[in-house]
């Protein structure tokens, strides 16, 4: 069975680019088909992740599928969190 994606988000920092897609859910992030929490080691990358659901006050309700590549691990997380952030906007104006 195929995941519909609520909203599409297309991050970029640095040289990194992120596609993320968010789904209705309990707040699970996958990045490159790995639990977030082992692909950014790093606690400060991980809460830069988590910034735009905490942000937009929906810690929970949705979870992450991203595909990111280029450029470093800290590109990479910004990228993340830039496609987040934009995959939510897209999904508050539906």
């Amino acid at each position: 069975m195929a995941v519909q994606a609520i909203s599409i988000g297309t991050g970029r920092r640095k040289n990194a680019v992120a596609r993320v897609r968010l789904v209705q859910g309990s707040g699970k992030i996958l990045v490159n088909g790995l639990p977030f929490e082992q692909y950014f080691p790093r606690l400060p990358l991980q809460t830069i992740i988590r910034q735009p659901f905490k942000t937009a006050n929906v810690e929970g309700r949705f979870d992450v599928l991203a595909s990111v590549g280029g450029g470093g691990i800290s590109g990479q997380a910004g990228a993340v969190r830039h496609g987040i952030a934009r995959a939510l906007a897209r999904s508050d104006e539906a």
